[in-house]
């Protein structure tokens, strides 16, 4: 099945006729929640129109029929943004090839060693981690460490067990990891690269494996974590991601916390130590 189909039959697992007001004349139901005909009811179109859909070879599938969808499955705006994407993405001569491996320009490598104090990294396609400050290396760990195929964000949040620990919100943090590779998957699904993260993650993470099937998608472009840090206890912080202009699939975001609080202090002893550390 076509990743739209995929997605869409697991949209339709969520509800169940009498949801959305439907008569249920049957209740040995052999699919769970919403049936292919139900859904093409709701949204107007016909069985076979949603059947090529779902096969994904429906052709110039219009905005309206779009919205009809989306209302039927009551998605919500990122997943009707991904279902419009998952379209679109269908022409793959629009998208191109998957991005290669990328770099951090000069310039916004240089930005990011200017901000003393403020963890902050740009994140690249498939949740890779292509660069980061030292306020970063002092809050997360030292990634230059690691070799390049592991600063991947989804690799040290499912395999690593001090990032594990580092997340106190752990369970919110791996949802979200996975969301936005759903996000990436829906127009490079053959992708060589995320196929081989998929399958290890797969193979070594029960949830990982878990959280894929669902094909939940998520953007989680600002909020809070809760950290326990292994110097300085717990501390929670403000997070922002930002979509870097000129340089696709990559984001910046930066953590910060409340002027004077707790966090801030913490942030400030953090930065401290990683100076004295680094002038030895």
């Amino acid at each position: 099945m076509s990743e739209i189909g995929e997605f869409l039959r697991s949209r339709r697992a969520r509800l169940r006729p009498e949801d959305v007001g439907l008569p249920v004349f049957n209740r040995h139901r052999r699919v769970p929640g919403l049936r292919r005909e139900e859904l093409a009811q709701l949204a107007g179109v016909s069985v076979a129109y949603l059947t090529r859909l779902e096969q994904g070879k429906g052709n110039n599938v219009s905005a309206e029929v779009i919205g009809a969808i989306t209302r039927a499955l009551r998605l919500s705006d990122t997943e009707h943004e991904h279902l419009t994407r998952l379209v679109k993405c269908r022409d793959r001569r629009k998208y191109g090839p998957p991005p290669r491996l990328q770099q951090v320009r000069t310039a916004l490598g240089q930005m990011l060693a200017s901000l003393e104090g403020v963890p902050a990294y740009v994140t690249g396609p498939r949740s890779d981690i292509l660069g980061w400050n030292p306020a970063a290396a002092a809050l997360f760990g030292d990634w230059d460490r690691l070799p390049p195929d592991e600063r991947n964000w989804a690799r040290l949040v499912f395999l690593d067990p001090g990032h594990r620990r580092l997340f106190a919100d752990w369970e919110a943090k791996a949802a979200d990891v996975v969301g936005a590779l759903r996000l990436y998957a829906g127009c490079y699904p053959d992708d060589p690269r995320l196929l081989t993260l998929v399958g290890e993650l797969s193979v070594k993470s029960g949830t990982f494996r878990r959280l894929w099937a669902g094909h939940d998608v998520k953007e989680s472009a600002h909020g809070t974590r809760r950290l326990r840090h292994p110097l300085v206890g717990e501390l929670t912080l403000g997070f922002e991601s930002l979509w870097l202009p000129g340089d696709p699939e990559q984001s910046l975001t930066v953590y910060h916390a409340p002027p004077g609080s707790a966090a801030a202090e913490s942030l400030r002893l953090l930065a401290g130590r990683d100076a004295a550390v680094s002038t030895r």
